[in-house]
């Protein structure tokens, strides 16, 4: 017999007889299993007090190991995450230059005396080349947002959905789209939420991006606000394609497309950077779509 089991005979032998002693062997089993550490006090105090020692031994027992357990879960979570960074961050310092490399050697070919298939091939090769100079230039953007430091100040975003609607007519399709604003003014005035600026900006625009992208000509693209209790909404609607029911729940993913839209250039970060804006000002996002009939995105930023 190994030592290891000889050294638990004893607490095996208490637990059998159950009652007072019992509790206390399993306290002591729970302080080597889970490393909650006990005050020798406890285990007396519960040979004094009989059976309400021993529930008041067990509710501290599953309180300490739950917060533990607690502890652990979000040391693991942090750990991954800043893992995650950090891979972003490596991604785009080695794919910087061989992409770079890449672009050159595709522009002499083009520049040299080619047949037209030839030319057509260099093509393609140089459009994959800068949708993975996309792709990795929004994951570095995703990374920054997850790190850098963030201003905590009142934001105009009335003014921002204005800008917003007007920059989408100058995108590309954008001038076919019915595209609207609508912020209330009566009785007061949208109210700011503090955060930063720059980057709601950014999340904006990659909203109002991906409605006019994936919605034809004719579709209409409306943007919104409105106050919700303690937070401010912000809405980003438009009557496009929609998206599968199916593929709903992993579009805030990274790199994740919908099956109906790979042949529309795009890098596929679009909504995991939207999130990461809002997580950072304490707000949640929400996406509602019905395929033919359109997709709304929703913003809820937190005003205190």
């Amino acid at each position: 017999m190994s030592g290891g089991i000889r050294r638990w005979l004893p607490v095996l032998a208490v637990l059998s007889a159950g009652g007072a002693a019992a509790a206390i062997a399993a306290l002591l089993l729970g302080e080597v299993m889970v490393g909650v550490r006990f005050a020798p006090a406890l285990g007396v105090a519960v040979l004094t007090a009989g059976a309400a020692g021993v529930a008041a031994a067990v509710v501290v027992v599953r309180r300490r190991t739950e917060r533990l357990r607690a502890q652990v879960l979000e040391a693991a979570r942090k750990e991954a995450k800043e893992e995650h960074r950090r891979f972003l961050r490596r991604l785009d310092h080695e794919l910087k230059n061989p992409l770079t490399a890449i672009r050159l050697g595709v522009a002499n070919l083009s520049a040299a005396d080619l047949d037209e298939a030839a030319r057509g091939t260099a093509a393609r090769v140089d459009d994959q080349v800068l949708r993975m100079v996309r792709i990795t230039r929004d994951l570095r953007k995703l990374a920054a947002i997850e790190d850098q430091p963030m201003e905590r100040l009142p934001v105009p975003l009335a003014g921002l959905l204005e800008a917003a609607g007007e920059a989408a007519g100058e995108l590309p399709d954008g001038d076919d789209r019915k595209i609207t604003v609508t912020v209330p003014d009566v009785p007061w005035p949208l109210s700011q939420p503090p955060g930063d600026a720059d980057l709601l900006e950014l999340a904006l625009h990659n909203l109002v991006a991906n409605a006019v992208k994936y919605s034809g000509p004719g579709c209409s693209v409306a943007l919104r606000a409105f106050e919700e209790s303690t937070h401010v909404v912000v809405e980003v609607a438009d009557t496009g394609q929609g998206i599968p029911a199916d593929e709903l729940p992993y579009v805030w993913d990274e790199l994740v497309r919908g099956s109906e839209v790979r042949d529309i250039p795009g890098s596929g970060v679009g909504l995991a950077l939207v999130q990461a804006v809002v997580a950072r000002h304490g707000g949640e996002c929400e996406i509602r779509s019905r395929p033919g009939a359109g997709t709304v995105v929703r913003m809820r930023l937190p005003l205190a």
